[in-house]
């Protein structure tokens, strides 16, 4: 039976959430969750439960918030008394040390958001999203001891929409992958999934996005500029400089125009930025540093850029 499984799940973001509560709602006991400690928020620094401390706590299952685990002795004890069948680990925020890894007869399952091995790390959905796929999806894997490296269970395949944001696509992703944890526990259970090696070869990395991640390339096209702000929705989003000041550009679209790279063209209301290869990014919304979010024509009206002027100088 499925309640005779006992399972620890470490988890803490919002992505991790539907699948704390798939696998409470398909019968499974969670004996622990494991989640990272309350961390200050927002502009009075008050700590702040992660998403998934918040779910636990609405479920009334046991809580745990160690701040370190690979030499936790404790910790490790106190996992090593509950005998768990597996441990389930979605975007913990932790590297899991062997001793975890080991403990566990089913393994310790990661639920990933891509197509492993493609994009392996700590962004998948938004660089899948930046890179311009078209398709992504969904990896239940046995960790290991390397990033991303172990044993697939199971996958699903997820179209990327032309208009999809990594906000837009990260729900829908930690819904349907919630699905697939349910369903690789099933079939680990009554043995119908064959682990298989992943292809190394084909590896490739998603990395922890960092600010300068957001900063506008004109060097690019315009299309691969336009993947990129979807990708890095919200944080660190599409930024430039104009007048220098900051410039965040919020909404944008591809277009064939010839003008100098990152030169800017006036037009009937229109503003447009030259990229590569003939091509160019009409402005649709921006945000000037110290200014409200605006459309591109409170911008021209207000500030009246002008015909060659240049982004990012």
């Amino acid at each position: 039976m499925v309640q005779s499984l006992n399972l620890v799940f470490c988890g803490t973001p919002r992505f991790a959430v539907p699948s704390l509560e798939k696998l409470v709602e398909a019968g499974f006991s969670i004996r622990l969750v494991v989640t990272q400690p309350d961390r200050p928020k927002g502009r009075g620094m008050e700590p702040v439960a992660s998403p998934v401390k918040q779910s636990a706590l609405a479920l009334g299952l046991p809580i745990i918030q160690p701040e370190k685990i690979k030499a936790n002795e404790e910790f490790r004890t106190q996992l090593g008394a509950i005998k768990p069948d597996a441990i389930i680990v979605v975007g913990y925020g932790h590297l899991i040390p062997q001793w975890m890894i080991d403990l566990p007869p089913l393994g310790n399952i990661n639920l990933h958001a891509s197509l492993l091995p493609k994009y392996r790390g700590a962004a998948p959905i938004q660089w899948a999203i930046a890179r311009g796929e078209t398709v992504t999806g969904v990896t239940t894997m046995r960790i290991d001891a390397g990033l991303d490296t172990g044993d697939i269970l199971v996958q699903k395949e997820v179209p990327i929409a032309a208009d999809d944001t990594a906000e837009t696509l990260a729900p829908s992703l930690a819904a349907i992958g919630a699905d697939l944890l349910v369903e690789t526990l099933f079939g680990l259970q009554d043995h119908t999934i064959k682990p298989r090696p992943q292809d190394h070869s084909q590896a490739t990395l998603a990395p922890i996005l960092k600010k300068e991640d957001g900063r506008i390339d004109y060097h690019l096209t315009a299309v691969e500029i336009c993947h990129r702000l979807r990708g890095f929705q919200p944080w660190p989003g599409a930024f430039t400089s104009f007048r220098g000041k900051n410039l965040n550009i919020w909404a944008a679209r591809p277009v064939s125009r010839s003008l100098p790279e990152g030169g800017l063209l006036v037009e009937s209301g229109h503003l447009f930025a030259g990229c590569r290869e003939g091509t160019a990014l009409e402005l649709l919304e921006v945000q000037l540093e110290g200014k409200r979010r605006m459309p591109v024509s409170d911008l021209i009206h207000g500030y009246q850029p002008r015909t060659g002027e240049k982004l990012g100088m």
